[in-house]
């Protein structure tokens, strides 16, 4: 039998990486202000857990320019959205359990 933890993927621990992955999932992409404003972090608190993301390659970040400000966006990856998703299956798996006696 497989450990019921076997799918459960330590990258998303963290509730701000969960948090930022769960917006990826649904949106497009999203900058740096809107997800620091979302999630309530820090600069250095979402820059942090960005680039742990990142150095998994479950997110892209692409600097740009919007008149002379840099402008940071995210956009998970098609490995990072599948690595989400079997995390997610893995934990309603985990949730539904029933241990019948």
């Amino acid at each position: 039998m497989k450990s019921l933890l076997e799918n459960i993927n330590k990258a998303f621990d963290h509730r701000i990486r969960l948090a930022i992955m769960s917006v990826l999932m649904v949106n497009e992409s999203a900058d740096f202000n809107t997800l620091k404003e979302l999630l309530g972090v820090t600069d250095g608190n979402l820059a942090s857990h960005t680039r742990a993301l990142e150095a998994e390659e479950y997110i892209v970040i692409e600097k740009s320019f919007v008149g002379r400000k840099t402008n940071t966006s995210y956009k998970a990856t098609k490995k990072g959205r599948e690595a989400f998703q079997e995390h997610l299956n893995a934990l309603e798996k985990l949730a539904n359990l029933s241990i019948s006696r």
